[in-house]
């Protein structure tokens, strides 16, 4: 088989190592991909946003089974130009990918379904949602619409802080046209995890959970990022909390999709709060989590491929997926200043070190190779994942493997995972 992966990051490069231990596949592809993605698969230099031109190159190329990596593809309609010519792709249409692009969709469905939630009140107007917060007694988060790269997501303590968000969003625009509408929700406190899901619209199969770590800094501190870590499994999500998420979120969402006459196909991935011990969600994603991804599929026992197949031709419900023992952890290591400024160009050392090291993988994020070295070329620069019998040796063996990489203002939490072992007394 011959496999095209779409994007250019950590997960991406996740995903590209996972398909390429398939028996299944003779060739990788990675569009636009990186110079990390390029030591595993060939590169593609198109614009994964030009829908039109990525169909036709797959058409000439006989790409048996496309997979898409990031949100932007998938809201624009990629899976509905292949599927118009007849290639197979994993991921959701148009209309299914709005429960990501679109916070509004998803609360509207939400509600409509009675799948639980944070209260909430939708605006597209600033004055509007400003008379809203002001008569607001207790903290709120006030969200973005649209696409906003993770960062979307404004956390208020009090109307004053609620104000500055909706200016920030809809007058300023500091996430473009993500901002043109807005979601004011109850502040959920709890402890928040990742739930993802494999579904050919019917079927819904449970991958390990997962706990992404957003905030820059240790301790949760600072502004949301992309992602600067994460582990598998985390010890919140039990056997019996991972049934009740399926038939209280996952399973009535989907049918919910369903009904609305958008049937959902690909990962489905729920940002879940537990507010004592109940399953809140914050948030849907329509692919991969980024950074859950990196920690999920080294977990992963099966070949991914038979599964993906499986989602494509929707029988996903004659697929048994197996799951390794022991824990994930992933450590991200960022360019200073992100998720605000930074510089690229910065040459990475250590990297060859950790090539003879047992239990690590890396998946590059933002990287380049030039003149003989790697150099940092985004925000999030490198995944470093550390696996062990459990939580405990896998931060480790994480960690043993980041104290081995350095690049001028390197930046990474020191506390991936410590909230697991918190949990587990």
């Amino acid at each position: 088989m011959k496999i095209l992966v779409i994007g250019s990051g950590g997960r991406e490069h996740a995903l590209v190592w996972k398909i390429g231990a398939s028996p299944l596949v003779s060739k990788i592809y990675c569009l636009p991909g990186s110079a990390g993605i390029a030591k595993t698969a060939e590169c593609v230099a198109l614009d994964p946003l030009d829908i039109t031109q990525v169909a036709d190159w797959a058409y000439q190329h006989r790409i048996d089974l496309t997979v898409v990596g990031p949100e932007l593809p998938l809201t624009l309609g990629i899976v509905d130009e292949f599927q118009t010519r007849g290639l197979a792709i994993f991921g959701a249409t148009k209309k299914a990918a709005r429960i990501e692009g679109s916070k509004v969709f998803c609360k509207e469905l939400l509600r409509k379904y009675n799948i639980p939630t944070a209260d909430y009140r939708s605006f597209s107007e600033p004055q509007a949602a400003k008379d809203y917060v002001r008569q607001l007694t207790k903290p709120v988060v006030v969200k973005a619409d649209g696409l906003a790269a993770g960062k979307g997501v404004i956390i208020c303590k009090d109307n004053a802080a609620a104000e500055q968000a909706v200016t920030l969003i809809m007058e300023e625009r500091a996430f473009g046209a993500a901002g043109e509408r807005i979601i004011v929700e109850d502040c959920l406190v709890g402890d928040e995890a990742s739930f993802l899901v494999f579904t050919d619209g019917e079927t819904v199969l449970p991958m390990v959970s997962a706990q992404d770590h957003k905030p820059v800094y240790d301790g949760d501190q600072g502004p949301n990022t992309g992602g600067m870590g994460a582990y598998s499994p985390t010890p919140l999500v039990t056997p019996e909390l991972t049934e009740r998420i399926m038939q209280q979120v996952m399973l009535p969402t989907v049918k919910g999709l369903a009904r609305e006459g958008c049937p959902y196909k690909g990962v489905l991935y729920a940002g879940i709060m537990l507010v004592d011990g109940k399953p809140y969600v914050l948030e849907f994603n329509a692919r991969f989590g980024d950074p859950e991804t990196q920690v999920i599929l080294p977990l992963m026992d099966s070949d991914i491929v038979p599964v993906m197949q499986a989602v494509v031709a929707e029988r996903l419900a004659e697929v048994n997926i197996k799951w390794k023992p022991g824990a994930a952890v992933c450590v991200t290591l960022a360019s200073g200043g992100y998720p605000g400024s930074y510089q690229k160009g910065q040459v990475i050392k250590g990297l060859n070190k950790l090539q003879s090291m047992d239990n690590i993988l890396l998946f590059h994020a933002g990287t380049n190779y030039k003149n003989g070295s790697w150099i940092t070329n985004g925000g999030r620069v490198l995944g470093v994942v550390g696996y062990g019998l459990d939580i405990p040796a896998a931060i480790e063996c994480a960690y043993k493997g980041v104290s081995n990489v350095n690049f001028e203002q390197m930046h990474c939490r020191t506390d991936i995972g410590k909230k697991a072992v918190n949990y587990l007394g």
